[in-house]
């Protein structure tokens, strides 16, 4: 059997279907216990019946192994070798490290923005509803080849981290951002590996539209203290992170509910399942950061407030800045 999401009918029809198979798998290799043969032959026929054979050429792309063992490098990393190697050690300063790295997120982003355009969302594909396109015309192997560059973008951006680690910015290190650089190299390893085009890639377009925006922001915070005058619309930025989870839920629940789309309604759910958690998580960091923010800002106003006893004495107004120093 061959199938590909973009030959797939329905969505709950081919969840059925791959039940059904995972479960006479199983029913065969329980006999034996032969739970490893079980594994290989589960990848088996998730590589022959749903794999896109052209990814077959890119490194890394033959097993998901690789990625995996990436992803526990960089949580060891963060969570447990980063911390000790920094423990009796100054934080590292990093500033050209950091402004060179940022500025070549901000290069990188804007070229994959531009070529998700090109390769296809200026051009031909259709806003409502995109299938995958599996051929070897110039323009799907164009997109094909875009998926995979920024499936390697994604393993560079375990660097954001290191290099929090290393600064000892460990209030940076929120839960929040661990997830999100832990998760993201995982799906575009499926992206690339089994739906390289189509409606699976509007998020990724908004995604390197908002990096752009975001790496720039963080290369002039890392140019100096004389550049934070220019950095007031921190808030935006998380803002439009929100918008685009906002338009990838719209998006994708258009391409859920509608009879026309051929591309995979199980695909589909999967994308707004993930939009929807990552809106989730990010609204809650704004609101948890606003709502701080909005604390600070009463408490330094409360604080400025001349009292009735500063208006009507003198002495009572000279000695409130001192206790307030104090304090």
């Amino acid at each position: 059997m061959t199938m590909n999401y973009s030959n797939s009918s329905s969505g709950m029809d081919m969840v059925v279907e791959i039940a059904n198979i995972a479960l006479d798998e199983f029913k065969t290799h329980h006999i034996t216990r032969n739970y490893t043969g079980l594994v290989q032959r589960y990848y088996q026929l998730v590589e022959e019946d749903y794999g896109d054979p052209r990814a077959k050429r890119f490194p890394t792309m033959e097993h998901p192994l690789f990625t995996f063992g990436m992803v526990a490098i960089y949580l060891s990393w963060v969570l447990v070798l980063g911390p000790l190697f920094m423990r009796d050690r100054k934080p590292f300063q990093l500033r050209r490290t950091l402004v060179i790295y940022n500025a070549f997120q901000v290069l990188l982003s804007g070229y994959m923005f531009y070529e998700h355009l090109m390769a296809g969302w200026l051009n031909y594909y259709n806003i409502k509803c995109q299938p995958v396109d599996y051929s070897d015309g110039p323009m799907s192997k164009r997109m094909l080849n875009l998926c995979y560059i920024y499936y390697l973008s994604k393993l560079t951006e375990f660097a954001d981290t290191v290099f929090f680690v290393l600064r000892k910015k460990s209030t940076q290190i929120t839960w929040l951002h661990v997830y999100h650089h832990s998760v993201t190299p995982l799906e575009t390893w499926v992206l690339v590996k089994f739906l390289a085009g189509g409606n699976a890639t509007f998020p990724n377009l908004l995604n390197n539209f908002v990096h752009v925006c975001m790496y720039f922001y963080y290369m002039m915070a890392a140019m100096g203290p004389e550049y934070a005058k220019f950095l007031w619309w921190k808030k935006y930025m998380t803002e439009l992170q929100i918008a685009q989870f906002v338009l990838c839920i719209v998006h994708t629940t258009r391409a859920l509910f509608s009879n026309q789309c051929q591309f995979s309604k199980f695909i589909s759910a999967l994308l707004l399942l993930n939009a929807s958690i990552f809106f989730c998580l990010f609204m809650n960091f704004y609101m948890q950061s606003y709502k701080k923010s909005k604390a600070l800002q009463e408490n330094k106003t409360v604080a400025n407030t001349p009292t009735k006893a500063d208006s009507n004495n003198n002495t009572a107004t000279e000695t409130l800045p001192l206790k307030l120093k104090a304090n």
